[in-house]
């Protein structure tokens, strides 16, 4: 009786530590999953410049221009929109120039002579024919529908922004207790520079170097030579002064 009583209980046992290693070996992969989801998480890019990063992409320019039933021309301020658009576009663009014309509306024969209009103006200014297409668009109720003209160009872009991931509030997050840059940090700067650059290139790489103007150049060293100062003086640079002192 004792030696089966001995043998249930090393059963038992057996049976227990079996169990007990299936439960370690659960809790040890539920606790690499959280360990990979803490590694995703802690993943995301501690400088706004990696979290926001400035884009390079291809957007589009456009000016409308609203034409009323009875006018059929544009007016002078509309020449010297259409005549900038022109111009930028050599400057600028990286594609031909779209025109999207209405049709249907009740300005439409108005439209039909301001794109005469519109047409001689750009070409004039160097946009060729074969860069220039016209297409018709529904203009559906009686609101005025508006002439179109569109070219794309390289543009910089940063965002979204507004994204609030994490709590800002205390929390048991590691992230609140190492004082980092909360998500959205940085992300309004990188916009805003994205839409200040003259060039998005620039953000690139720099622009070639301008050949010197050697008439300047000529002059200061000649003034130098002399033994005289090669500062430019200005005349009127005290014009606006109401007071000698300090001179």
């Amino acid at each position: 009786m004792n030696r089966l009583a001995l043998t249930v209980a090393g059963h038992r046992v057996a049976r227990l530590c079996r169990q007990s290693l299936l439960i370690a070996g659960l809790a040890a992969a539920l606790a690499g999953c959280k360990t990979t989801a803490s590694d995703t998480t802690g993943g995301i890019p501690i400088d706004y410049r990696d979290r926001h990063p400035i884009a390079i992409k291809e957007g589009k320019k456009t000016l409308t221009l609203f034409v009323g039933a009875g006018r059929g021309g544009l007016s002078p301020a509309q020449r010297a929109e259409v005549l900038a658009f022109a111009q930028n576009w050599k400057r600028d663009a990286s594609g031909g120039v779209t025109i999207d014309r209405p049709v249907g509306g009740p300005n439409q024969r108005a439209i039909s002579d301001t794109l005469k209009e519109t047409l001689s103006i750009i070409v004039q200014a160097g946009v060729p024919n074969s860069g220039i297409g016209v297409q018709p668009y529904h203009a559906g109720g009686d609101n005025i529908a508006p002439l179109r003209l569109t070219y794309p160009l390289v543009v910089a872009k940063a965002g979204p922004c507004g994204l609030w991931p994490d709590d800002l509030g205390p929390s048991n997050d590691p992230k609140h207790f190492e004082n980092r840059q909360y998500y959205n940090f940085g992300c309004a700067s990188q916009r805003n520079l994205a839409a200040m650059v003259a060039d998005p290139h620039d953000l690139v790489q720099p622009r070639a170097e301008t050949p010197p103007w050697t008439a300047k150049r000529t002059f200061g060293t000649e003034k130098w030579r002399k033994g005289e100062s090669p500062a430019t003086i200005y005349a009127d640079s005290n014009k606006g002064a109401i007071s000698d002192l300090g001179k």
